[in-house]
């Protein structure tokens, strides 16, 4: 990881998506962290450790902005591209392990694309 200095505050925010595995809000982690320390650090946390590959982010229902833990990931090759599935009904998101094929466009060049599913997670279906 390329996280050149390891402060309390980067620490707390790897903590949090060490202990989880669903993806986390940044509404949310900026109100779970409030009281240790201010948006602004917490943005610019997320988008170090992003350029760094341990995170990758997308944007979830109503432009809200998520992130979630990469897998095997570098600073030149993002490739945690997958979708996203987002419950309607409790919330929760997580990253999908399938393989979504995105059609070429001619005459341009694709850099990034999110794909977001909402329903019914396995929790609320039953």
């Amino acid at each position: 990881m390329g996280v050149v200095r390891r402060t309390k505050s980067v620490n707390t925010i790897l903590e949090i998506f060490e202990n989880t595995s669903e993806a986390i809000s940044v509404v949310d982690l900026t109100e779970k962290l409030k009281d240790q320390m201010n948006k602004t650090t917490i943005y610019r946390i997320l988008e170090r450790l992003e350029e760094d590959a341990v995170l990758h982010s997308f944007l979830g229902h109503e432009g809200v902005k998520w992130y979630a833990k990469c897998h095997d990931c570098s600073t030149h090759d993002h490739h945690d591209v997958h979708p996203h599935f987002q419950c309607i009904d409790c919330g929760k998101v997580d990253c999908v392990e399938i393989e979504v094929s995105i059609p070429k466009i001619p005459n341009r060049k694709a850099m990034a694309y999110n794909v977001l599913i909402q329903g019914q997670c396995e929790a609320c279906v039953e």
